[in-house]
């Protein structure tokens, strides 16, 4: 291949995309990603403007459908785009919104002091990546629409007095917007799908929507969010309105958990940055807080968060020497102390064009001087709330001191295991059979139920790269359990050494010895059960390997059909139909039926359930961690009624094999 020359690089080289042709071009810029996360987005991106009206104060209701065919609609009665000549443009303000990026209320005028619009991009990058939509504005008692294709006007924008869209409005309104989109099947390639019937299925994901429109209803109260779900013939529709804000939500994290005192709510601006913050802590371990910038949720926390923290610790530590409950000269209560058992949500309004996050996502808010503002705001009012309500403050203090305690114990029970066998030295457990491989991204670590199966998959795996640890037994509870308990466990502190992050404090994620922690575990009750004691481990203790993406569930399958030489395994029911299918013929068909691994042997181990060629792995994460925090504690924890309830509705949907 001949080498290019320098002179080959000139002006024609250099490609100007014009209008939207940015955002088709690279989606992933806009709205993250193309999966059904970025899908997501867009309409996240659509409901967040009419957010933004009753924000500013002017809508009192959202309307959200799943349509039919597949699009989605979003409706308000607030304004409504402006429509009046754009005399730079020579067009409306309405098709300018819809076709220019950057353009819109949000840019440094009056229209929007706060905003969780992305950028004064969304709606036309929506637009761009959309198969078709339609916009309709109410205003003066006319309505103004036009409608595009992947962002370009197919019709100039009209006037009228009835509606003619596609999809209306819920209810007929006399002022607000009214967008109706339908993704592109092109862009999005997991949400226009058709199965083998021919039924077209669309990736619109109900829960996760609902979530969506649920955490916005806590952060703004007295808004009423209407929500129908339209696919089916059997329509599903749910109302959210909460009047008491992210007090309210904070209870509704505590639900199933003790709290210890009355929720503690902050309020107070500084300029033109509005604080809200609400703590209250429970009888649990477990630290739960959820921090947000214009009701976007900062997953990755940020300034704010940071300073909610700081400020947290100060005014406990101040407060327990103001009342001689800590001695001068004892060990300070650390944020880990502080977080033990917390339930919190901090919660920032400031001018959009003010706001830095780190990340197109959003995912972190990175403006260094709210950081100083919420500490000294949060500071003052806990120590405010302390004095004015002293038994607050002695309950919180108890609980403290108690993590502090705990936490020094578990020091020194963890020193102890150091000193006998390396916690997080080079001293592995004995019964790890560790792989050649020292790469971690290629490393695999199977948690293996039972000495007898563990034996098979030993004998099975790819020692190269694949680690076995068997596990003795149901595992430590660790839902209540404190670090100090943990360490003492033996199969707790064998998982914890064989993985090499440390624990508590000490977490070091970069010293992860496997990027694929795989739990295998019999397809059975007991074997159920000990797959949710690790996954609670994992989830309270070690989340970040989670989050990163490292944590597996195996599938071994649960038939072995054999007719002859001819066998097949199948995981499921259906799998196991279509199996006797396959194989029909002469002679019998001997089905047998896995109760554990133990009755495989190494080979068949590794066939059905080790081989990366043709093993099924399921991968965990935390698609709604507030979801996930209230499962756990409910499954897990120490109420009683809460679960026997769960046991109690859901029974009749078991399938049990015992």
């Amino acid at each position: 291949m001949p080498k290019p020359k320098s002179s080959d690089y000139g002006a024609q080289q250099i490609q100007v995309l014009e209008g939207l042709e940015p955002v088709r071009k690279r989606p992933g810029m806009y709205i993250g990603s193309t999966d059904v996360y970025g899908l997501h987005e867009t309409l996240r991106e659509i409901i967040d403007n009419s957010v933004d009206e009753a924000l500013a104060g002017f809508a009192k209701n959202v309307w959200i459908v799943l349509n039919p065919d597949g699009s989605a609609s979003v409706s308000d009665d607030g304004r409504g785009i402006p429509t009046d000549m754009m005399p730079a443009y020579g067009k409306s303000a309405l098709e300018v919104v819809m076709t220019k990026l950057h353009a819109g209320g949000k840019f440094g005028g009056s229209a929007y002091k706060i905003s969780g619009g992305l950028h004064g991009v969304g709606s036309s990058v929506v637009n761009a990546l959309s198969d078709w939509l339609w916009v309709e504005v109410r205003r003066d008692g006319k309505i103004t629409r036009q409608r595009y294709e992947r962002g370009t006007p197919t019709t100039a924008v009209t006037v009228g007095k009835e509606t003619v869209q596609d999809h209306p409005p819920v209810m007929s309104l006399t002022k607000g917007t009214s967008v109706t989109f339908m993704p592109d099947g092109t862009i999005f390639k997991e949400f226009n799908q058709t199965s083998e019937e021919g039924v077209q299925s669309f990736a619109w994901d109900y829960d996760f929507i609902k979530k969506i429109i649920r955490e916005r209803a806590y952060l703004v109260p007295k808004l009423y969010f209407h929500f129908l779900d339209k696919r089916k013939a059997d329509v599903k529709e749910i109302n959210f309105y909460f009047e008491g804000g992210i007090t309210a939500l904070v209870e509704k994290l505590n639900e199933n958990k003790e709290p210890l005192h009355k929720a503690i709510t902050i309020n107070k601006t500084d300029g033109d940055v509005q604080v809200e913050v609400a703590v209250q802590y429970n009888n649990t371990y477990t630290e739960n807080v959820e921090s947000y910038v214009n009701v976007i949720n900062t997953v990755n926390g940020g300034s704010h968060l940071t300073g909610f923290r700081m400020a947290l610790t100060r005014a406990v530590n101040d407060y327990a020497k103001k009342t001689g409950a800590l001695k001068a000269e004892a060990e300070p209560m650390t944020g880990d102390d502080t977080r033990e058992g917390l339930t919190a949500v901090v919660f920032i309004k400031m001018p959009q064009d003010k706001i830095q996050f780190e990340g197109q996502t959003k995912g972190k808010l990175g403006n260094s001087e709210i950081q100083s503002i919420v500490n000294t705001i949060v500071k003052e009012a806990l120590t405010t709330h302390f004095e004015e309500n002293p038994a607050d403050g002695r309950r919180i203090l108890e609980k403290v001191y108690l993590a502090l305690k705990a936490r020094l114990a578990a020091k020194a029970a963890k020193e102890a295991v150091i000193r006998k066998g390396a916690l997080e030295g080079s001293t592995l457990p004995g019964k790890l059979a560790d792989c050649q491989e020292k790469n971690p991204a290629v490393s695999e670590l199977y948690l293996v139920e039972g000495d007898s199966a563990g034996g098979s998959a030993k004998m099975g795996r790819d020692r190269k790269f694949q680690a076995i640890l068997p596990l003795k037994g149901k595992i430590l509870n660790t839902e209540r359990a404190r670090l100090d308990k943990m360490i003492e466990h033996e199969e707790i502190k064998n998982i914890i050494i064989a993985l090499g992050t440390g624990i508590g404090d000490t977490i070091n994620m970069e010293k992860l010895r496997y990027h694929r922690v795989i739990i295998m575990t019999d397809a059975d009750v007991d074997g159920e059960h000990i797959e949710t004691l690790i996954l609670t481990f994992f989830y309270r203790h070690l989340p970040e390997v989670i989050r990163s993406g490292y944590l597996y569930v195996a599938m071994p399958p649960l038939y072995k059909l054999q007719r002859g030489k001819d066998i097949k395994y199948a995981y499921n029911e259906g799998e196991k139909e279509q199996a006797m299918k396959d194989i029909k013929g002469n002679g019998n068909i001997n089905l047998q039926r896995y109760k554990g691994l133990g009755e495989m042997n190494a080979d068949q181990l590794w066939d059905t359930t080790m081989n990366p060629e043709n093993r099924l792995l399921k991968q965990i994460n935390i698609d709604d961690a507030e979801e996930a925090d209230a499962v756990f504690t409910m499954l897990m924890g120490d109420a009683v009624p809460p679960r026997k309830h769960f046991i109690q509705t859901n029974a009749i949907t078991a399938t049990l094999d015992i």
